[in-house]
């Protein structure tokens, strides 16, 4: 069943990033005029763009929640791909699936896919050798992009070194800053007229919008620090449920194992994207299904040891 679920959510991720690359290449979004032919007002899938290139969204409305699905969908493949046989084919997913990463230009949905890799590696055999490798491969490739024809524009794109839209950069720090003296006002249980305060109006932007690019900060300013830990917490139960199941199974190898790794680290980079966007579109209903997968993965464990120390015949129940 996890198997099914899971690729279920990778076949569809493949579909997107077809689109999206498809979207990039043509500079058309597909989905960007369904809106308005229904009739509808969802104030998403608009066109944006980074440097000269368009930002892909396909059908979930914004760059940055497609890139966080494609992210996750990378996360639940790295459980999957022991079942493909042929190493073509799992390159071919991984590629497709790196370029739908790449397509919406959004670095956020990197900066947790990176994340999501690590953890898998750093919870798997021989961890400090692989994330030694990972951080050899990442520092080689970034003067091999220097010299390389284009890579030049790559490296500008790229979080923390980069030099495209700094401006995002900034405008999130103070939006931590403002959104901190707004909570200290309401700490404990936030409040609903948050936006109303002159702390928030002077992040007001050109769209007209204030945008609490910051799940986190959101939850605390409309909720409070209360609301906050609330939420916080209730994921970290969910990966420390999923830790403690994968180290119930003494072989590092089996299938268990495996999927527990990878819906641990798929939770883990989820909670890094959600750091650097609000729960629009489609981004809270992933991040509550990918913590549901946990507690559903802690729970059959469970039963399988269970069943393990009573034995066939059910003694003991």
């Amino acid at each position: 069943d996890f198997r099914d679920a899971l690729f279920g959510f990778v076949l569809a991720a493949l579909v997107l990033a077809a689109i999206c690359f498809f979207e990039l290449a043509r500079h058309w979004l597909l989905y960007g005029a369904l809106t308005g032919a229904l009739g509808l007002k969802w104030g998403y899938s608009g066109y944006l763009g980074r440097t000269e290139l368009l930002r892909a969204s396909a059908s979930t409305g914004h760059a940055i929640a497609l890139g966080y699905v494609i992210a996750v969908a990378i996360g639940f493949y790295l459980f999957l791909r022991e079942e493909m046989r042929s190493r073509l084919h799992q390159r071919l997913v991984m590629a497709l699936m790196a370029a739908g990463l790449i397509a919406p230009l959004s670095r956020g949905p990197w900066v947790g896919a990176a994340t999501l890799i690590a953890a898998f590696f750093a919870t798997g055999r021989h961890a400090v050798r692989h994330l030694l490798l990972l951080g050899l491969a990442g520092l080689l490739a970034l003067p091999l992009l220097a010299v390389m024809p284009g890579g030049k524009k790559v490296l500008d794109l790229l979080p923390f070194i980069g030099t495209v839209e700094k401006e995002n950069i900034i405008y999130r720090e103070t939006l931590i800053g403002n959104a901190l003296v707004v909570i200290d006002r309401n700490p404990w249980f936030g409040s609903v007229n948050y936006l109303k305060t002159p702390e928030m109006e002077a992040m007001r932007q050109g769209q007209g919008i204030i945008d609490v690019v910051n799940t986190y900060i959101g939850v605390a300013l409309e909720y409070g620090l209360g609301g906050l830990i609330l939420f916080v917490c209730f994921f970290l139960s969910v990966l420390l449920g999923t830790r403690k199941a994968m180290g119930s199974f003494p072989d590092p190898d089996d299938e268990m194992v495996r999927l527990g790794r990878a819906l641990f680290a798929t939770l883990v980079g989820v909670l890094v994207i959600i750091f650097t966007v609000s729960s629009i579109t489609i981004i809270p209903v992933v991040y509550w299904s990918v913590a549901g997968l946990g507690v559903a993965y802690t729970q059959m464990a469970r039963e399988r040891l269970q069943a393990a120390e009573t034995g066939p015949s059910g003694a003991g129940y």
